[in-house]
């Protein structure tokens, strides 16, 4: 039982990774502040390693919940 576990967590946090990964994060930076008039850009990073990692993590965890359900039998 203690590997299906693991797995169902590895496989939660490999989405988790993936979702984030794919989605990005959007900041603002000030590009120009002179006096009262401000200007800003909006940026959109995405982290190539969170792909990378959801998806080692997801084919791990499945890889560990089809294991053990083979050893329960």
């Amino acid at each position: 039982m203690q590997g299906k576990q693991l797995g169902i967590v590895l496989a939660v946090i490999g989405i988790v990774a993936l979702i984030y990964g794919l989605v990005g994060v959007d900041r603002q930076t000030a590009v120009i502040d002179v006096g009262g008039i401000k200007a800003t850009a909006t940026e959109h990073h995405t982290t190539p390693w969170a792909t990378v990692l959801g998806i080692v993590s997801l084919v791990a965890g499945a890889a560990l919940i089809v294991s053990s359900s083979r050893r329960e039998r």
